[in-house]
């Protein structure tokens, strides 16, 4: 007797369909389960077995195969328990397989069904292939019901699926309003700007970050607000699209991170890992290759406190992400892209104890000093574009009882400034000045004679590399955004400048 179950797995962030064939003859009594797979699901002939057998629904002492096709892929994960078990039971002409009919999910040895990581991708690849019902987990019924316009069946034990299978259950698909989730849990409660006494310079530089998506990196003594404004970052980009919430989603459903939580995020991202975090955790990576720090801050901001704490192999292994935008992870199971369209804020002390050109109380010899700031790489520090200082906060300013701008003007602006680079890059295939190539640069950075001269003292005074140079540029297109200048003038080319001018003081 021989019956086929579909369901799906994972490669990275793509899902594809795995067809679970199970073959049931006289012979020997054996339990073979072939098609590539790992530890994880040779371990299901257990789980299967006792589940069954718990569940009153005993195998018959007979030859058991399992086939996961395709063959030549190798399959991972626990999520193969569910379709082995419908399998077998078919044979046993207890469930009526349905081969249009996605089933996905780890069983407990009592036959209950846990939940499994990576639904939200699977069933999107199910659904582009036609297939319109599924039977998953309960506990990921909320992930499974964002895609649209499949039938999803949340089960809790294996004796719920073969009733939905034999069509007896009661079990109606589960659904969930996307549109008012979305709505409804889009901005939350996020820290405010109105909270930050004085340091207008560096809030007006986070707001020039944000307007263009560009990398910031803070320089200043302890207690100065640099933490304190990283966190309000995310208060003044803007609300996430329905486009960029699911591609996040689908990288937190592929990490694990979505269990007992709301199923769609929609808020950006905030991740700010502690500076003892490991290559592969900031990454991605591991034996079955997950998205790292940089992948689940995707679409939103990566803080890292205390930039040179973090091991150098660590700083090294950001550079091609902040380049590409994405991490491409190459493992011997195979090669996984995951996205990685950051925007980086990162904050540093001046040097060891924090306080040198601040305070008589450094005892920070100059050699400590070089060192300490010897760990950021100069091509790390060349991919960022603003570098900005955080000096010490007056008392007169930390005492005024004057109301500072708030969030949501600051945020008004950045909207504006985001409006006109994507009306500009429409046929572009980019959203924001910093992702400007360089033949993007020279199409839409065009500067004019007196323009041209200042950059070019610039250029050579400040000793700028050539990717400095178009971060320059690409600092003074948005500046111009945020002034809603159509050309590109001196005074913009300026302020740009003075966003830079950090690089060549951690060089010296």
């Amino acid at each position: 007797m021989l019956a086929k179950v579909l369901s799906a797995a994972l490669i990275g962030m793509n899902g594809y369909l795995v067809e679970t064939e199970v073959d049931m003859s006289n012979g020997f009594p054996a339990f073979e389960i072939v098609g590539l797979p790992d530890n994880a699901v040779k371990e299901s002939k257990e789980r299967v077995r006792t589940a069954l057998k718990n569940s009153e629904m005993e195998m018959p002492a007979k030859r058991i195969t399992v086939n996961l096709a395709p063959a030549n892929t190798k399959k991972e994960g626990p999520a193969f328990d569910l379709p082995i078990a419908v399998g077998i039971l078919s044979c046993m002409k207890k469930a009526a397989a349905r081969e249009d009919m996605l089933v996905i999910g780890e069983m407990s040895l009592d036959g209950s069904i846990r939940p499994v990581d990576g639904i939200l991708p699977m069933l999107h690849h199910a659904f582009e292939q036609g297939i319109r019902r599924c039977i998953v987990p309960f506990e990921n019924a909320e992930e499974a019901a964002l895609v649209k316009d499949m039938e999803v069946y949340p089960v809790m034990h294996l004796t719920q699926a073969v009733a939905v299978l034999n069509g007896n259950s009661g079990i109606q698909p589960f659904t969930v309003d996307i549109d008012a989730l979305f709505k409804n849990n889009a901005g939350g409660e996020l820290l405010d700007f109105a909270d930050v006494k004085g340091q207008e310079s560096v809030k007006r530089a986070l707001e020039i970050a944000a307007a263009g998506m560009h990398n910031v990196l803070m320089i200043g003594p302890p207690g100065s607000g640099k933490t304190m404004m990283a966190k309000r970052m995310p208060s003044i980009l803007p609300d996430l699209t329905f486009d960029e919430s699911m591609e996040i989603t689908k990288i937190y459903s592929v990490a694990g991170l979505l269990r007992n939580k709301n199923a769609l995020i929609t808020t950006r991202p905030f991740r700010s890992p502690h500076h003892t975090i490991s290559n592969v955790a900031m990454v991605g990576g591991g034996r079955v290759p997950k998205p790292g720090e940089v992948s689940l801050a995707h679409n939103g901001i990566l803080f890292l406190d205390e930039l040179p704490e973090f091991s150098r192999s660590v700083l090294e292994e950001l550079r091609q992400p902040l380049e590409d935008n994405e991490v491409t992870i190459s493992r011997v199971n195979g090669t996984m892209t995951y996205p990685a369209n950051l925007m980086l804020v990162a904050s540093m002390n001046p040097c060891p104890c924090g306080y040198h050109g601040y305070s008589a109380k450094c005892t920070c010899r100059e050699g400590e000093i070089a060192r300490y700031r010897g760990r950021i790489s100069g091509p790390l520090l060349d991919r960022i574009d603003v570098h900005i200082e955080a000096a010490a906060v007056e008392f007169e300013k930390m005492g005024s009882t004057a109301p500072s701008e708030s969030s949501a003007d600051i945020k008004a602006r950045v909207i504006k400034a985001h409006a006109i680079q994507q009306q500009r890059y429409r046929d572009e295939n980019i959203y924001f000045n910093s992702a400007l190539s360089a033949r993007q640069i020279n199409k839409y950075c065009k500067l004019g004679a007196q323009e041209t001269q200042l950059m070019k003292r610039a250029f050579e005074k400040m000793g700028l590399s050539g990717r400095a140079y178009h971060k320059v540029l690409k600092l003074a297109r948005t500046i111009a955004d945020l002034d809603e200048s159509a050309d590109i003038k001196s005074c913009h080319i300026a302020e740009a400048l003075q966003l830079r001018n950090l690089d060549r003081k951690l060089i010296l």
